[in-house]
């Protein structure tokens, strides 16, 4: 935790980053009050949180200097990074720290970042350029990922870590539930991989794509998974390999329902 401290100290004592010019419409003032009351924190020091959700298409369609959230980004993925392993570390005494790093690993990963932010609706707040908005650029993963881990980094900034902590948490809820929740659903191709090597071998998993549709900022892929040559599940995605773990979880819940008839058959 020290050298988040130390870097926290650093971005406050030198040279400031150009705090944004209040180019904000009305709309998008009312926006981020209500932004507020969903995360459960009121910032003190406003132009953290509008840094926060800008995005650096807004930068340059209004002509600012400095004002986009990706310094906030780098600090709020160390910060959450932080208060994820010490709640986990507190939280599962006697686990090891390869288990630790997991649970930490599958908490901080994008995916699982993105559901938070679409929980607390933070595409209604991000500020971004009239051509990003207007081909749904606020909605977009990546977008969505790094406007959250600003945000932890925002906050942090203007409250400390033992205020980002206790927000934090509470985004998450029962963190030993989601976590159970979320490792369930974990790297499902490789769980598929090691289900059935023992079975047919692990040389007879195929993926194969069978409709890719959309402009190329909102494309769709349809990824169908075999095994032995049989499908087994069929997935959909934004990416191959978002439509291909959905195909793998498919696979895997057949396979589950599958077992328990063949035993019943013995």
């Amino acid at each position: 935790m020290n050298w988040v401290r130390k870097l926290a100290s650093k971005l406050r004592t030198d040279e400031p980053t150009p705090a944004p010019k209040n180019t904000l419409s009305k709309k998008e003032q009312a926006a981020l009050r209500k932004l507020e009351k969903r995360i459960g924190y009121q910032f003190r020091d406003q132009s953290l949180l509008q840094t926060a959700l800008t995005h650096p298409s807004r930068v340059e369609y209004k002509r600012a200097v400095g004002v986009d959230n990706q310094r906030l980004e780098f600090l709020g993925d160390a910060v959450l990074g932080m208060i994820l392993a010490d709640r986990l570390f507190k939280l599962f005494p006697d686990e090891d720290e390869g288990k630790l790093t997991q649970a930490r690993s599958v908490l901080a990963r994008g995916e699982q970042l993105c559901k938070l932010a679409r929980k607390l609706q933070l595409q209604k707040a991000i500020l971004m350029s009239r051509s990003e908005l207007e081909s749904n650029g606020n909605a977009r993963d990546s977008t969505l990922e790094d406007a959250l881990e600003s945000l932890v980094g925002a906050m942090y900034l203007d409250a400390g870590m033992r205020a980002t902590r206790k927000v934090v948490l509470t985004w998450h809820g029962d963190l030993e539930k989601t976590l159970s929740k979320v490792l369930a659903d974990y790297n499902p191709k490789g769980r598929l991989q090691e289900k059935i090597q023992s079975m047919i071998g692990p040389n007879k998993i195929d993926y194969v794509v069978v409709k890719q549709e959309g402009p190329s900022h909102q494309r769709r892929f349809t990824v169908a998974v075999r095994l032995a040559g049989e499908k087994q599940g069929v997935g959909l995605g934004s990416s191959k390999k978002e439509a291909e773990e959905e195909a793998a979880r498919k696979a895997l819940r057949s396979l589950e329902r599958a077992i328990p008839r063949r035993k019943r058959r013995r």
